[in-house]
């Protein structure tokens, strides 16, 4: 059946064609298994809280009639404003009009925010686009630029919000740097989600060709309920394509977590555990609140443009796995600078459990993709990758906020598989972890955390390891914990130049654990790891008397490496051990990414600098397991990759070019 919904219908009706609801949530509540809520064009200012849940093989799809052309939004026109004194206006609410949920006396706060700013849920935008809250009065009538935004020219936009508890009133005070807001398109956010169901277990929806935007979204951490403007909440099999999903205060899409009483911002509230012990908890507790592959998961998130959010574009704690996120276009995440904490990325997820990002553009984000946790059988290939960093190294980092980078995965076991990726900003990968394998990507940002960032420093002068789950083979069900040796890493195939000059490698305190902050692209940050000959010698079964005792300090060393087949340019350091590699010394290599029209191009001099040389084609035998888990580098059903199709998917022959593309050629269209 088909439902039907139009704003601009003469009145409220049945959901007939002839007779259409005004509303998309009325179509929510009595959408059945099978059926299609199709949706005229139009402005949609409510919350859609679907009901009911579809079927695997008979969904509940949700569409606009016109791609975009049906928008779902959290905010509210905001009219009569009054001039208040120079460039500034004031605009006078009552309470009621927010019914149980204000965002203007909600504050983002919870685990894992390290923002040293008042900050509140609520926005308020000009032409569509967010003014920066300031937390006096006198700094939104000074107007001064922000010196962290990456934006500066746009900073100069500001508010601030007050109550009249007399009046029971929300006193919202802009400056629209001499626009008057009366004749300008000026929104400001009162609904906290566009489309997410209030309760867990609805499952098979399809949302499809939807605007959603400016809604008034809370900080969304690992261990508590995870806030998004549209999302499953713990359901599975959720399609959400071709939407335009922009201006939430936090985060766009959720794949997350469901609200759990007992580990809700548990170290906020409580204080009484570390902040990883917590978040330890919070894997088996989901356990116990069925996350399971059955019941879990398995959502598709493509061809979405997703931009301008200031926490994350997509968010997720063990409800995105065995998830599949390709083909988006995520940009300028958190690049307002007025968020800070460690779940700041353009997409950043947690247990990323078979997991494949594919095919994503991802740029201007303080980060580009962060895998927290349980990467296990994780893909990241076919990306385009660049801007992910300040604009200018002139820009501090916003106090709490997170160096950045294209890829970072932390604290995981693996296998975690990066392929095929284009990866342009100032820093490419970022390794606090074990068991990746980085294949045929073209690199012109260094690897770093090499080694380091799983271990938090005490007070005293030692260490305190962190320890994460693994899992049972593509299952959710955790297998054992350990903490992080590092290594077990497989570096094929990739190319690596220095693009920038080289400074001394830094030790910095990132969230409070310890970094090593390489300068030097290539491998050689891996010169102190074993190879897997030397790994091994402890381990031989005609090893003379072998005890469980004596052979426990061998457990607990650096696991080795696999290096072979890399280009390196421009004075990027191989690891000492490589066999087989390509050192470009004559010319220097230089890749530009190249925009015109919103379509993008890449011209580059690597290939011929090359000149035919060429390595071997990987597999998934070549990489073999990841050392905790004991898991293949192999596609989720278990099966074999090889890496014989490049970054557009053309075919390699019997031997290969390194780096995404499979042939020689000076310009790329991307």
């Amino acid at each position: 059946m088909i439902i039907y919904v139009d704003i601009h219908a003469c009145k409220d009706g049945n959901g007939t064609e002839q007779s259409p609801f005004k509303h998309i949530n009325d179509a929510a509540q009595i959408a059945k298994p099978g059926d299609e809520v199709l949706v005229a064009p139009g402005i949609y200012r409510e919350y859609v809280n679907p009901l009911n849940a579809g079927l695997e093989n008979n969904p509940i799809t949700y569409r606009s009639k016109v791609p975009l052309g049906a928008v779902i939004t959290g905010a509210e026109k905001a009219a009569d404003w009054k001039h208040y004194k120079d460039n500034v206006w004031m605009l006078r609410i009552n309470n009621y009009a927010f019914g149980n949920y204000n965002p203007y006396t909600t504050f983002i706060k919870g685990d894992w925010y390290f923002g040293q700013f008042v900050r509140h849920t609520g926005a308020v935008y000009l032409n569509s686009r967010q003014l920066y809250e300031t937390q006096t009065l006198e700094e939104c009538l000074e107007g001064k630029a922000y010196i962290h935004s990456w934006e500066p020219e746009w900073s100069v936009y500001k508010w601030y919000t007050d109550q009249n508890t007399k009046h029971n009133e929300t006193i919202i005070y802009a400056n629209f740097q001499g626009k008057n807001p009366n004749e300008e398109d000026v929104d400001i956010n009162v609904r906290r989600n566009c489309f997410m169901p209030s309760k867990t277990g609805v499952d098979y929806i399809t949302v499809s060709g939807f605007s959603l935007n400016k809604a008034a979204t809370t900080w969304a951490p690992p261990a508590a309920f995870q806030d998004g403007m549209i999302g499953p909440h713990w359901s599975k099999g959720w399609i959400i394509e071709d939407c335009e999903i922009s201006n939430s205060k936090c985060c766009g899409i959720s794949l997350g977590k469901y609200y759990d009483k007992e580990n809700n911002h548990y170290f906020t509230t409580k204080h009484v555990k570390s902040a990883t012990q917590m978040e330890r908890d919070a894997v088996c507790r989901g356990q116990y609140h069925g996350w399971t592959k059955e019941r879990i998961g398995s959502h598709i998130v493509r061809r979405c443009h997703i931009h301008h959010c200031e926490q994350a574009g997509i968010v997720g704690r063990m409800g995105c796995v065995f998830s599949t996120i390709e083909d988006n276009h995520i940009h300028h995440i958190n690049c307002m600078q007025e968020l800070a904490g460690a779940e700041v990325a353009g997409i950043k997820l947690h247990a990323a459990i078979d997991v494949t990002f594919k095919k994503n553009h991802i740029h201007h984000t303080t980060m580009g993709i962060w895998c927290d946790w349980e990467a296990q059988g994780t893909r990241i290939t076919q990306n385009l990758f660049h801007n992910n960093n300040a604009p200018s190294e002139n820009i501090p980092l916003v106090p709490g906020g997170m160096s950045s980078c294209d890829v970072f995965i932390e604290v995981s076991h693996g296998p975690t598989l990066i392929d095929h990726n284009i990866s342009l900003s100032r820093v490419s990968f970022k390794l606090a972890s074990q068991g990746c394998a980085i294949v045929h990507n073209l690199c012109l940002g260094p690897l770093t955390s090499i080694g380091s960032g799983s271990d938090m420093p005490l007070k005293n002068g030692t260490m305190a390891p962190r320890y994460t789950p693994y899992h049972i083979q593509h299952r959710t069900e955790v297998a054992g914990m350990m903490t992080f040796l590092h290594g077990d890493n497989r570096i094929y195939n990739n190319i690596f130049i220095q693009n920038w000059p080289v400074k001394p490698t830094e030790t910095k305190e990132d969230m409070g654990f310890i970094m090593q902050d390489n300068q030097i692209q290539g491998t050689d940050v891996f010169d102190n790891f074993p190879t897997y000959d030397e790994w091994i010698i402890p381990f031989e079964l005609d090893n003379p008397e072998p005890n469980m005792f004596t052979m426990q300090d061998f457990h607990f060393r650096k696991l080795p490496v696999w290096v072979n087949g890399n280009a390196y340019f421009n004075g990027a350091r191989s690891w000492k051990h490589e066999a087989h590699k390509y050192i470009g010394e004559k010319q220097q290599a230089h890749v530009n990414l190249i925009e015109k029209d919103g379509t993008y191009k890449i011209e580059t001099n690597i290939y011929n600098l090359l000149d035919g040389w060429t390595t071997s084609i990987i597999d998934s035998d070549v990489l073999g397991e990841a050392f905790e888990p004991e898991q293949r580098f192999e596609n989720p059903d278990g099966s074999t990759i090889v890496f014989n199709r490049d970054f557009h998917g053309n075919l390699r022959s019997l031997s290969a070019l390194p780096g995404p593309f499979a042939n020689a050629v000076t310009e790329i269209n991307l």
